[in-house]
């Protein structure tokens, strides 16, 4: 029998970090892969930086996925700090700035569930797409700064925009309720 830890323990500790490993080990070598073959050939249209938003959710996912095997403030934000570390250790190409994205995914993923313990552990569709929307939000906002995106034209600003919120929804949000609602009938875990 499966159990979900709603504290801070040695076995919560480790789950946290094989999350942000493996997640961080796909990202790198799964997501960055395929986002920079699509960014490559959509060059020629002048549309190349919407790859950056279209894979954002995707970079989202350890978050949730941490804060559903750990339901307690903070799993989130750790497990993808964790996997942007690895990201950046095993030659992710954003360097330390990862760090700094994975810092503010994480954190933002959190709202849809802070401060009540229950919607950590409940894990609902609201608590997830909530945290989706605001994360969606977070890495536009601060990607927009790090990455001048302001300096692209207005049209390619917005259709940045919208595919982020999609793609963090998307991603993020239905995706990993889908996943994790696999687990609750494969593992028919106990919250502790």
């Amino acid at each position: 029998m499966f159990t979900r830890s709603s504290r801070w323990n040695v076995k919560s500790i480790i789950l946290v970090a094989l999350i942000g490993i493996i997640m961080g080990i796909i990202y790198t070598y799964g997501f960055n892969g395929a986002y920079n073959w699509i960014k490559l050939l959509l060059v020629p249209t002048g549309f190349a930086p919407v790859t950056d938003t279209v894979f954002s959710g995707l970079w989202l996912m350890a978050a949730p996925l941490a804060m559903y095997f750990v339901p307690t403030v903070g799993s989130g934000t750790v497990g993808e700090v964790l996997s942007s570390i690895v990201e950046m250790a095993i030659g992710g190409q954003w360097g330390a700035q990862t760090i700094i994205s994975g810092l503010i995914q994480g954190a933002t993923n959190e709202i849809g569930f802070f401060p009540k313990k229950e919607r950590y552990q409940k894990f609902s569709w609201a608590s997830v797409l909530t945290g989706a929307l605001f994360a969606g939000l977070g890495i536009f906002i601060s990607s927009y700064i790090m990455y001048s995106w302001y300096a692209f034209s207005v049209t390619v600003q917005i259709t940045m925009f919208i595919t982020n919120m999609i793609s963090a929804i998307l991603f993020d949000g239905v995706l990993v309720k889908l996943i994790t609602n696999l687990f609750d009938k494969t593992l028919k875990p106990k919250i502790a």
